[in-house]
């Protein structure tokens, strides 16, 4: 899997990805619970569905997905992503 640069990752991108409920969903459980396996995410989409948001997200810089056997395990790049744009993963997290 490829997974953007961290001087790739731009603004717009990440804002788009985040703008939608289900992936900002996403996002949230990984913050909260650190690295999950792809199907462990709680969402009200099909298998298909859940694969494309992960895919936005780590298109956009947001994850990293590894694999481990049969898994995929998706993280949060948030060290990586406050370095880049400090404050900006928090802002969007405490919102409701």
């Amino acid at each position: 899997m490829t997974h953007p640069a961290l001087g790739q990752v731009e603004l717009p991108d990440l804002l788009h990805a985040l703008s939608d409920p289900v992936r900002l969903n996403i996002v949230r459980c990984l913050a909260r619970d650190g690295e999950c396996a792809c199907g462990s995410f709680s969402v009200s989409v099909s298998k298909s569905t859940l694969s494309h948001h992960l895919k936005v997200l780590r298109q956009a810089g947001l994850t990293q997905t590894r694999p481990d056997g049969t898994l995929r395990l998706i993280s949060l790049r948030r060290v990586e992503l406050d370095e880049r744009f400090p404050e900006l993963l928090e802002s969007v997290l405490s919102c409701r």
